[in-house]
């Protein structure tokens, strides 16, 4: 994956670089994806915010690899800033705001593929002031229907390599950030086998914080793709794509009950239509469902949807 890295020296904030990384990022994940998939393409759709800005949506549906995902970017402005933007920051809710990101969820048509989501984010409030308050948010997390001990390895090895070179601690307060995060308090289960979140990151300068951010952005295809190619073609059953269809019921609660993501879009009057690319096409719940004792269902929750040391087992 090409980096299409910008950098133009520390100070002040430049939104323009950080617009034009992320449009390069959308375009590149978009080649990636289709590589996959001979014969099918993204649908874009452009759209305006009621406030200023628009984004770009791409959505490619009823694939070979993949059901539905979507690579979506944005860039608006607002009046005042939801208070689902920042945990850290309550004091600045209300304030105007500027936000640029690009989100990427995408659903697997095999259900031995696990889902996948990442997110990269920019945020500036109260941009025209002297003083303004900003700082990057992210990250990716994989959720498997079918788990596989050395995918999770490779996908955490992958994260962790992101973010070595800014730091030791980053990758392990990021996984446990994010096992927390991608937590559904009501099942009392995590969505997946976590990967990296982070949010209100600004403390090593615009800079190399935004260098961290591509790194976590460039990275995420080399955590993803490896494993689609490994098993986009094994054999399934039906009762495997039911399997997976239950599961995704998880994904769809967590989005629309605690995601900030969603929140935030909805709360800053987006359009719902790109807010909801997230969901995935085809989903059943199932009235108090219980696997099977020792089988590849039960061992999904009972072994790796658990906070584990992916890196060193």
């Amino acid at each position: 994956m090409n980096s299409g890295l910008v950098n133009k020296g520390d100070g002040f904030p430049n939104m323009g670089d950080v617009v034009a990384w992320f449009k390069f990022l959308q375009n590149d994940l978009c080649t990636v994806f289709e590589s996959l998939e001979p014969g099918h393409s993204f649908r874009q759709d452009n759209w305006r915010h009621e406030d200023g800005g628009g984004g770009i949506t791409r959505i490619i549906e009823e694939g070979d690899v993949f059901e539905k995902g979507g690579v979506n970017f944005s860039h608006v402005t607002g009046k005042q800033l939801p208070a689902a933007s920042t945990l850290s920051r309550k004091g600045i809710a209300g304030k105007p705001f500027e936000a640029a990101g690009v989100s990427v969820v995408m659903h697997p048509v095999n259900p031995y593929v696990p889902a996948s989501h990442m997110n990269v984010r920019f945020f500036i409030a109260d941009p025209k002031s002297d003083n303004p308050t900003w700082w990057f948010g992210g990250g990716y997390d994989l959720t498997p229907f079918y788990g596989f001990e050395e995918d999770c390895a490779h996908w955490h090895k992958t994260a962790r390599n992101a973010c070595q070179r800014f730091g030791d601690n980053y990758y392990k307060s990021f996984k446990q950030r994010c096992d927390e995060y991608f937590f559904i308090k009501h099942r009392n289960e995590p969505r997946g086998i976590g990967g990296l979140f982070f949010d209100d990151f600004n403390e090593l300068g615009f800079e190399e914080s935004f260098a961290f951010v591509q790194s976590i952005g460039n990275s995420f295809t080399d955590a993803y793709l490896p494993i689609v190619e490994k098993r986009k073609d094994y054999a399934f059953t039906r009762e495997q794509q039911e399997f997976q269809r239950y599961r995704r019921g998880r994904y769809v609660e967590f989005n629309l009950v605690y995601d900030r993501g969603t929140l935030f879009g909805l709360q800053s009057n987006g359009r719902t239509e790109s807010i909801l690319m997230s969901l995935p096409p085809r989903v059943e719940w199932r009235y108090d469902f219980k696997a099977e004792p020792d089988s590849e269902e039960a061992r999904l929750s009972d072994y790796f949807l658990t906070s584990r040391d992916w890196v060193n087992r």
